[in-house]
């Protein structure tokens, strides 16, 4: 009696943590694989539109340059203002964690900043989490966090 007690409370707690998570399937997946890629294209050209398009405007990000941005505006800035800008930017989308409403994408990128943005010329290796979230329908970048990974 109490194994099947347990095995039922076990089925009911399970069957509700599942009910919580967006159905993982390959072609949400590769959705937030483009969408990820997507955002590494924008700000690899500087595109402030797609990137307005593609962020959350309560975005929050905990930037390489050891500053935490808490808004669209002042991220969107710092593009058009050449702090952040590279001559090359590659991402690569190793782990996608599903929860409700949310997707957390998790990888490493390569990039090169360029002149005038901290960190020019230099081949800097990272390691990044980004949070998108379903608003209205869309999944929006809405927490980013990125740390260059230490080579010493």
């Amino acid at each position: 009696m109490r194994a099947l007690l347990f095995f039922l409370a076990a089925q009911l707690i399970f069957s509700s943590l599942k009910a919580q998570a967006p159905l993982e399937t390959q072609a949400l997946k590769e959705q937030l694989r483009q969408l990820d890629l997507a955002h590494a294209r924008a700000i690899f050209k500087g595109d402030a539109p797609a990137l307005d398009s593609l962020m959350d405007d309560d975005v929050t990000v905990n930037h390489p340059t050891n500053k935490i941005v808490r808004e669209k505006k002042e991220l969107l800035d710092m593009i058009k203002k050449g702090v952040i800008r590279y001559t090359s930017f590659e991402r690569f989308p190793e782990t996608f964690l599903f929860f409700k409403d949310m997707i957390v994408v998790m990888g490493s990128e390569i990039v090169v900043p360029a002149g005038g943005a901290p960190g020019a010329g230099k081949k800097l290796h990272r390691r990044y989490t980004n949070t998108w979230m379903n608003k209205d329908g869309k999944w929006k970048l809405v927490v980013r966090h990125a740390n260059n990974v230490c080579t010493e």
